[in-house]
């Protein structure tokens, strides 16, 4: 399916731009270009090119995504020139909402809603009844969801804590040994410290922050959506952690039980 009359629309109004605008900086006829515009013609091939440079898109981007479904974050970075397509990389249309100011919300994926998310993160429709906040020291810039995780495989961030994570589009830059918060194909919502191993072998590698758990590998189509971990939020109040100081006398304690009980065996 092509997107092209609709992102011609979309595109054009967003500029604040009328149709003999357009026609006129692309010397076409305004009959021409309204013909594009409400799908009644097609342009050729030349003037898709024309057209997608005039409004700062790859010729993919104008053709096969519906840009007005684009989060304003993303269509930010369109503008600046940041378009996926152009990068050689796939672009990952995200459903968002905005509230009274045209400001994206912040949606929250409580533990209720999490295997309705697993489906439905594309669909506008389930996307608009998610709970919405907003958080004012968050960069009105950027794209937040936040989620909630279950278990303890990533303690001390305790379980059923809330973590907010901003949207990572292009998954190349993901950062060695920082957090991410992925939406996986068979696990759902899944939260952990990631190794990038993309560009080499089309994977990643998860690791948990608690020891006990061991780190797996994760392909690439397995992913749907993958989300930088920016803060979380938990009612838990975190276990107390032994000074330094302290916790190296009490280690030097236990090897000095430790000694005694063995000279006692040996007696």
């Amino acid at each position: 399916m092509l997107y092209i009359s609709a992102n011609l629309k979309f595109l054009r109004k967003r500029k604040g731009l009328t149709q003999d605008d357009v026609a006129s900086s692309l010397k076409l006829k305004r009959s021409t270009y309204s013909g594009y515009e409400n799908d009644v013609a097609q342009p050729a091939l030349d003037d898709v090119i024309r057209l997608a440079g005039f409004f700062n898109v790859s010729v993919d981007l104008l053709l096969q995504t519906e840009i007005s479904l684009i989060g304003e974050s993303q269509l930010l970075e369109l503008e600046r020139g940041m378009d996926p397509y152009i990068r050689g990389t796939d672009i990952r249309v995200l459903t968002s909402t905005v509230d009274g100011n045209n400001n994206e919300n912040i949606e929250l994926v409580n533990e209720k809603a999490k295997a309705g998310y697993k489906t439905g993160f594309a669909d506008p429709e389930y996307i608009k009844v998610l709970p919405t906040f907003s958080l004012p020291f968050l960069s009105k810039s950027k794209k937040y969801r936040t989620f909630q995780i279950s278990g303890d495989s990533m303690l001390p961030i305790p379980d059923r804590a809330f973590v907010t994570g901003e949207f990572v589009q292009n998954w190349n830059m993901i950062r060695d040994r920082q957090a991410y918060i992925l939406l996986t194909l068979d696990d759902g919502i899944v939260f952990k410290v990631l190794e990038n191993r993309i560009k080499t072998e089309g994977k990643l590698i998860l690791y948990s922050l608690n020891p006990l758990y061991k780190p797996y590998e994760l392909a690439v189509n397995e992913i749907r959506e993958i989300w930088r971990f920016v803060h979380y939020i938990s009612s838990d109040l975190p276990e107390p952690q032994l000074p330094q100081n302290k916790l190296i006398k009490t280690v030097a304690e236990l090897k000095n039980d430790v000694e005694h009980i063995k000279n006692k065996i040996r007696l």
